[in-house]
């Protein structure tokens, strides 16, 4: 589904990504992982088209990411999420079903369905402006969702979630499995990490320190966290 081949990310004399290479498969449920500055966010922003690499190449469904083509199917939940004071979350949703390319009618539909999927019945009506740090979560969770995308991309999508609402979107994200969705996760939140995801990539200093099945690289009694202190305090794999 999706493949990196040696990309690498210059800022001038800084290099955010360092000639990082692998493959997530089509239905794979991926985490990346980071400390702050790992070069995660950039990462995903090239996956998106939002910046180019410098040298290397990205590809989704064997098409360059920097083709329109290759983002269609592409859902997208940010973690600083914003979305217009006015709009209330049925009309913000329905917008982003017909940008999406649903009719008007199939995008109040969808709408309606997103708005109890993700629990915020009762709040359809209220406009942005009120709402929490999790309220905007779900909505943006909710607008990635709602064009049915093959290939989801989230931010930290339980940022300013309480507990029950992490539940919440991680049976979301089961729900999925099924529909054969691959899933990108970035995330800090390690034991969401450990229940959600089949593979994940360590990052540090723009380099991939591991990349493998979960169930390879936490062993011997570690959690995900031990293991991730270890690799990045170490610098190497």
């Amino acid at each position: 589904m999706i493949t990196f081949n040696s990309v690498t990310k210059n800022y001038g004399t800084l290099t955010a990504v360092d000639a990082v290479s692998y493959t997530i498969e089509r239905g794979e449920y991926f985490a990346l992982l980071g400390p702050n500055g790992a070069g995660k966010t950039t990462t995903i922003k090239m996956l998106l088209d939002f910046v180019r690499p410098t040298s290397g190449s990205i590809t989704i469904g064997g098409v360059p990411s920097s083709c329109p083509i290759a983002r269609k199917d592409v859902g997208y939940c940010a973690e600083n999420h914003r979305i217009p004071g006015h709009l209330s979350a049925m009309e913000y949703l329905r917008r982003v079903g017909e940008l999406s390319g649903l009719s008007k009618q199939a995008a109040k539909l969808k709408a309606a369905a997103i708005i109890e999927r993700v629990g915020m019945e009762g709040k359809e009506k209220l406009e942005a402006r009120t709402y929490s740090k999790g309220m905007t979560q779900r909505i943006a969770l909710g607008g990635a969702l709602i064009a049915g995308p093959k290939l989801l991309i989230l931010d930290e999508p339980v940022s300013g979630l309480d507990p029950i609402g992490i539940r919440e979107v991680r049976e979301i994200l089961e729900s999925l499995k099924s529909l054969g969705t691959t899933v990108v996760l970035n995330s800090h939140l390690l034991s969401e990490v450990e229940k959600t995801c089949d593979t994940a990539a360590i990052m540090s200093k723009g380099k991939i320190l591991v990349k493998e099945k979960l169930s390879s690289i936490i062993s011997g009694g570690e959690t995900l966290e031990d293991v991730f202190v270890r690799l990045v305090k170490d610098g190497h794999a």
